[in-house]
């Protein structure tokens, strides 16, 4: 009876012809290697996001007054709700990471080369959309940093020229950032961002059907588009396997340790946020995005204000298209790295210039440290033996926030040099033009302080210097002294 059900369901949905086709399909001997096992890796986190995400939309209230309650609520209440916020959040983080490496390692096995062009745009467009995925989730935390960090996005957006009003408006669903913003950002990232990766990943895995899974690259083997194709389909003929069973063993053997992976950092680490309530009154904040845009947050601090507006939205839009477009431009020749020492420098470039800036961007030394004038305690050394006058200018240093920006006995804020050795560097005239005029990233005070609270202030700094190293002096009087 059994056998006769079965027969009567194979005889409708040709289930084996469906597998034969899809699972089964060959491909070739070479691509049985560890190399090609993040694709499967993405696939397994994205089922995952979708699978948390389903849940945490039971508890989670996409309303402004209500949205930060929610996550403390999912946190240290609801029954394993940090779990399953950090089981969300270490997917997500996992998603972009192996992503990288499938993107990192297509490229460096020419893979995007022909006849698998929209393949690589595919996977690509899909990249980007877990980017949009990342960064609406992270929205939607709705604590200090998403609040601050949306607001520097719709600064950034209202630059584009004609239209920047209007996608401002488009994008916080007003003029302000409110409830609608709120509402907008969660059918971004449960609807409308999910829903595109289906749709380009149905299409990236028909593509790998009908264009088959790129063969691990040889030295001298090059890709010409009048042989290529019927080369490929002599190496399926004579030697290729079915992926199932034959090579699906080490997609199932890395998606168990990525698993392992994601469930030990959720358990050891926790969930991400949310920090402070959001509250529009705080303007000393420093706001931080999730660490997979740490380099793009780093290379906003650090552009000089006259570069910004133009490579905001110049540079994006180049940098993408020459990513998308680089099969129609390098379609054809060598495919094996080994040949290709261009395309290696490129992702080690690409490699250490993201570590770098984000390691720039944890901690911010550009960002003033908006608590340290009422928070970091002035040492006592600068303290000891100094007149009135002098001490004066060491609380000046403290209400005037000057510790915001300027160390003192390594603490304090990093934009500006520290103040300990303030007094080698400049003369009591360069103190007293540097604090009135300013220069650099450094505000003029003359309107902010009186005549007697420059000449505290200046006292003080005098005082700001090791024992063994002299005070700075002119090089004017210096030269007039040895004559």
């Amino acid at each position: 009876m059994l056998k006769s059900i079965a027969l009567w369901v194979e005889q409708r949905l040709h289930i084996a012809k469906l597998f034969q086709s899809t699972a089964g399909h060959k491909v070739p001997p070479s691509t049985n290697s560890w190399f090609y096992v993040f694709g499967s890796g993405t696939l397994l986190c994205f089922v995952l996001q979708i699978m948390t995400g389903t849940l945490l939309a039971f508890v989670y209230v996409p309303s402004a007054s209500q949205a930060w309650t929610s996550l403390q609520y999912l946190n240290n209440e609801q029954f394993l709700g940090w779990f399953l916020r950090a089981m969300h959040n270490w997917g997500s983080i996992f998603m972009v990471a192996i992503m990288s490496a499938h993107l990192v390692q297509t490229f460096l096995f020419g893979a995007y080369k022909y006849p698998r062009e929209l393949t690589w745009v595919s996977g690509c467009v899909l990249f980007l959309c877990t980017l949009g995925m990342a960064f609406t989730g992270q929205i939607l935390r709705f604590d200090q940093d998403a609040y601050w960090g949306l607001g520097i996005g719709a600064s950034i957006m209202g630059r584009v020229p004609f239209a920047g009003a209007n996608l401002v408006h488009l994008m916080l669903g007003g003029p302000i950032i409110a409830a609608q913003t709120l509402s907008r950002f969660f059918s971004l990232h449960v609807f409308i961002v999910p829903g595109l990766i289906i749709a380009l990943l149905s299409l990236h895995l028909r593509l790998v059907l009908t264009k088959g899974i790129n063969e691990y690259p040889q030295a001298g083997r090059t890709v010409r588009k009048d042989s290529y194709e019927a080369e490929y389909e002599e190496i399926i003929q004579k030697t290729g396997i079915p992926l199932v069973p034959n090579v699906i063993g080490k997609d199932l053997v890395f998606s168990a340790m990525l698993m392992i992976a994601i469930v030990t950092c959720a358990l050891v680490f926790g969930p991400m946020g949310p920090s402070g309530p959001p509250d529009p009154t705080l303007i000393h904040t420093a706001p931080k995005p999730d660490f997979y845009f740490l380099p793009i947050f780093a290379v906003l601090a650090l552009l000089p204000p006259y570069m910004e507006t133009f490579l905001l939205l110049v540079a994006p839009v180049v940098g993408i298209s020459i990513f998308v477009l680089l099969p129609f431009y390098s379609g054809t020749g060598e495919k094996s790295y080994r040949r290709r020492p261009i395309a290696v420098v490129v992702v080690l470039l690409a490699f250490l210039t993201a570590g770098l800036l984000a390691y720039s961007g944890t901690y911010a030394p550009w960002s003033p440290h908006m608590e340290a004038w009422s928070r970091e305690v002035t040492p006592a050394v600068y303290l000891k033996r100094r007149s009135p006058l002098e001490l004066q200018g060491a609380i000046l240093v403290q209400s005037k926030q000057c510790r915001n920006c300027h160390a003192l006995g390594g603490e304090g804020g990093l934009r500006g040099p520290a103040l300990d050795t303030v007094a080698t560097r400049l003369t009591s005239d360069q103190l007293v033009r540097q604090v009135i005029q300013g220069s650099g990233n450094m505000p003029a005070y003359a309107k902010n302080l009186r005549p007697a609270e420059v000449t505290a202030l200046v006292a003080f700094l005098e005082t700001l210097r090791p024992t063994y190293q002299p005070a700075a002096r002119d090089a004017n009087t210096h030269s007039a002294d040895k004559r």
